[in-house]
């Protein structure tokens, strides 16, 4: 096992949150990273946040220990302004159909 999150990859609790986060995208008009390591990763440590929080926080704007009082969930706020204006999520998991050329 190479990364912390490579337990979760394939078991029924990562699978959902993937499935979760595909429907997320496809309801906003946005594409998941063709980078399939990125996607696993981000999805991955959701996935260990959910199973031991009970909410998919996000892994890339959590605190070091998670706070749940301060943390923010998945999709977070501010991901249609990051796509809008940057092309992706700050966690380079969501992006804009458009730049599906450019990555």
């Amino acid at each position: 096992m190479a990364n912390k999150w490579d337990s979760v990859v394939g078991t029924q609790e990562y699978n959902e949150n993937h499935a979760r986060i595909t429907k997320i995208a496809e309801k906003n008009g946005y594409m998941l990273n063709p980078d399939q390591e990125r996607v696993q990763k981000v999805v991955g440590l959701m996935t260990m946040n959910h199973n031991e929080f009970g909410k998919y926080y996000c892994p890339c704007k959590q605190s070091h220990p998670l706070n749940p009082k301060k943390d923010i969930l998945c999709p977070c706020p501010p991901l249609a302004d990051e796509v809008q204006n940057d092309g992706q999520c700050f966690c380079k998991l969501f992006f804009r159909e458009s730049e599906r050329e450019r990555k």
